[in-house]
């Protein structure tokens, strides 16, 4: 059996213990807070991440680049020259165009190391999302399955993928396309909460507006209890954008009903908050 890397991008958000238990890699991403430029190459430390989000509170604005299917051969290739060929789990292509710049990237380098493989995987989702699926992908790995039979299983779970979130600031939404202005002042006015999922193309829909934080997370849960599978994986991932109160709000409530649940936190990557602001709150799990 050839040896592989498992890669995901910084997009997605995992538990620090899953990323040193089994030496997950990452490809970096850039974002912008205000007139600085950064470089993520991993999950962001605490201090790092308030001051992103404290940031965008006093009116940074903030915005990704993407990545060039030339940045993923310079990525991949130090491994390739190693012998490792590479398992990798790219952000939704309805989000971005890392997936599809990851895949020329990888014809190139096939003609150059025929006897390797670098395989993407759209994830069709973002941020824990990409968490349960790359922790997946990466007990596989430790089982012994083969490149090509997790990528069988990584591609079998995107599918059934299921992500749901609220937002708090609907400017954020404004800048992105995704409502109309007049929906942005009127829903700030009435503190409206829209309820947004990644839709079986990856792509974001809204579903629900709630008044109110309160009947917001509710209607998470509710998502959750349409689509739970009691026999798919028990990792469900809770992701925040620099407010813990909810997402602990949202765990506390998830853990009276399935108390066998298995809820990880984690604070939201700039790469996805960039998009969707302070406060946007994220449930992510394998559904039915």
């Amino acid at each position: 059996m050839s040896k592989y890397v498992i890669m995901m991008d910084v997009s997605g958000d995992i538990v620090d213990e899953s990323i040193k238990k089994w030496d997950l890699k990452f490809i970096p991403m850039q974002y912008s807070l205000g007139e600085e430029m950064r470089t993520s190459t991993g999950p962001e430390d605490a201090a790092v991440l308030k001051a992103f989000y404290d940031g965008q509170r006093g009116g940074d604005l903030t915005k990704t680049s993407q990545i060039t299917p030339f940045q993923y051969e310079e990525y991949f290739e130090p491994y390739l020259k190693e012998g490792f060929s590479i398992l990798y789990l790219a952000l939704s292509s309805g989000l971005s165009s890392t997936f599809s710049a990851a895949c020329l990237a990888s014809e190139t380098l096939k003609e150059k190391y025929p006897e390797l493989d670098v395989m993407p995987v759209d994830s069709l989702a973002a941020t824990g999302g990409m968490g349960i699926l790359i922790e997946q992908a990466l007990k596989n790995r430790e089982a012994g399955m083969s490149l090509q039979e997790n990528y069988k299983v990584l591609t079998s779970l995107v599918p059934k993928g299921r992500n749901w979130f609220l937002v708090q600031d609907l400017n954020y939404l404004k800048r992105g396309g995704r409502i109309s202005s007049t929906t942005a002042i009127f829903g700030s006015m009435l503190n409206i909460k829209p309820i947004l999922k990644i839709d079986e193309n990856g792509k974001l829909t809204t579903i629900a507006k709630k008044r109110g934080n309160k009947m917001a997370v509710q209607a998470l849960i509710d998502y959750f209890k349409e689509n739970y599978d009691p026999q798919a994986p028990k990792t469900i991932y809770i992701s925040n954008a620099d407010c813990k109160e909810l997402g602990d709000m949202l765990a506390g409530k998830l853990k009276e009903l399935y108390p066998d649940l298995e809820i990880k936190q984690t604070t939201l990557s700039p790469i996805i908050g960039a998009h969707t602001g302070p406060g946007m709150l994220m449930l992510s799990h394998i559904g039915k």
